[in-house]
């Protein structure tokens, strides 16, 4: 009898899992993976493709809009939610059933259930127990709650993406990517919104021009941003709900959104039981090759809060499945990688921020430039792009490209290639303009910005 059912199992079936076991399983092992909820994971069920299908819906009103200037008659058509919410559910049955399949072609055994670790070389899933020489844990996020009373009654971004009908108006907490971009899509829908944040500005993390000119363009839209507030409780009330702040007002909406972050899906798998050290956040801590403190389980994706990404979680499976099946040991690299926020206008951006290159270079060029988009100029809408460069004042390498406008994530795509390959501002100086556009300015920037005043 084999001392082991299989090579690898893993438990999650979403981005990271997925693309270990297929790639792990193209090389030989025997693998299987579990599920407890739905083939496809957080990016796939319930975050980034559903969610960018709301986006493009959101656009259409000001496409409608802004299609008078161009000659186009002005009757913009009624709005349906149902029928956007049933076609988005047909779209990502036909994905989850493509994952399925992609599964099953590629030989690993799929098992529906919510895996758990018995120790440290068996996962028991539906009461049925199985021994695996590895095991992957990739299980993932969680949408993460403030403890205050009445939260239970706040849609996250997983129920925001299942509501039967879109709501009058909208009280959204928090000032993340989630809480932007769900933000962006109901007003674009037509519901009044309102974005409640802790600090002074959206987007903690991102460069602080692009936070400032987003929030600037949002606030044109009609979106309320309400700065340095904390909820302390939700309560029924008129319109639907009423949020209390911490100093004491009342703020009335018909749904209240909670997007105050994500938390790793690390509970009930016995983790700690088999000796799998988390952090402080309940993250699996993992080294460079992936690997959690017990040296046969493995960890990859958001669940290991290194850096919550799709493209990371795939690249994390892959370089795992690399290293353990195909005698190519493999790790990744965390710098340089490129992120769009698609809320209204969206936001591209790679490399380092100002502030991140400030801290780290002893000089720093910054060249910037901001300018209303050419096809605005007939719309008429007053909508701004900004876009950015940050540069190693020594080596005039290029450290950090920021955007905000009209196709700015898939803008920055390419430009994360440059960063990679070293590009310096003379490269990009010297490469030809593609006229007329919007990602042309990046080559076109020739004035730095002055020095800030030193305190």
């Amino acid at each position: 009898m084999a001392e082991f059912d299989f090579d690898l199992f893993v438990i999650g079936a979403g981005s990271g899992g997925v693309a270990a076991s297929r790639r792990a399983a193209s090389y030989g092992a025997r693998v299987a993976i579990c599920e407890g909820s739905r083939v496809g994971g957080t990016c796939v069920i319930r975050g980034c493709v559903p969610k960018k299908l709301l986006v493009y819906a959101s656009q259409f009103r000001d496409a409608f809009a802004d299609a008078c200037g161009y000659g186009w008659g002005s009757h913009v058509p009624a709005f349906d939610w149902p029928t956007l919410i049933a076609n988005k559910d047909k779209e990502i049955d036909r994905l989850n059933g493509i994952y399925i399949k992609m599964l099953e072609g590629s030989g690993v055994i799929l098992f529906e259930g919510h895996g758990r670790l018995i120790d440290r070389h068996t996962v028991e899933v539906a009461g049925q127990r199985y021994r695996a020489r590895a095991i992957l844990i990739a299980t993932g996020g969680w949408p993460s709650l403030p403890d205050i009373p009445g939260i239970e009654h706040a849609a996250t971004s997983n129920e925001a993406l299942h509501l039967e009908t879109l709501p009058r108006s909208v009280l959204i907490l928090g000032g993340g990517y989630i809480a932007v971009e769900f933000a962006s899509i109901f007003r674009g829908l037509g519901a009044e919104v309102t974005l409640m944040i802790r600090g002074e500005e959206l987007l903690n993390g991102f460069d602080d021009d692009i936070r400032v000119a987003l929030a600037q363009e949002m606030r044109k839209r009609g979106i309320e941003i309400i700065a340095r507030t904390k909820p302390v409780k939700v309560a029924e009330g008129a319109g639907g709900w009423t949020l209390t702040d911490h100093l004491g007002r009342e703020h009335s909406a018909g749904l209240i959104m909670a997007a105050t972050g994500r938390r790793p899906n690390t509970k009930g798998l016995g983790l700690e039981e088999v000796g799998v050290a988390l952090d402080e956040g309940g993250a699996v801590k993992v080294d460079e090759w992936s690997r959690t403190s017990v040296d046969n389980i493995y960890a990859v994706g958001d669940v290991t809060d290194r850096m919550a990404l799709t493209p990371i979680a795939i690249a994390e499976g892959r370089a795992l499945a690399e290293t353990l099946y195909n005698d190519n040991p493999m790790t990744i690299r965390y710098d340089n990688v490129a992120t769009g926020v698609f809320s209204l206008p969206p936001l591209g951006t790679v490399g380092l921020t100002e502030a991140e290159a400030r801290a780290r270079y002893p000089k720093v060029d910054i060249y910037r430039t901001g300018f209303r988009p050419m096809k605005h100029t007939l719309s008429g809408r007053d909508e701004r792009v900004l876009m950015k460069l940050v540069v190693d004042g020594e080596s005039q390498r290029v450290l950090g490209c920021h955007m905000m406008g009209m196709d700015a994530p898939e803008i920055v795509q390419g430009l994360a290639i440059a960063l990679n390959m070293g590009a310096t501002k003379a490269d990009f100086d010297r490469t030809i303009a593609l006229h007329p556009s919007t990602a042309e300015e990046f080559v076109l920037m020739r004035e730095k910005v002055a020095e800030p005043a030193k305190l």
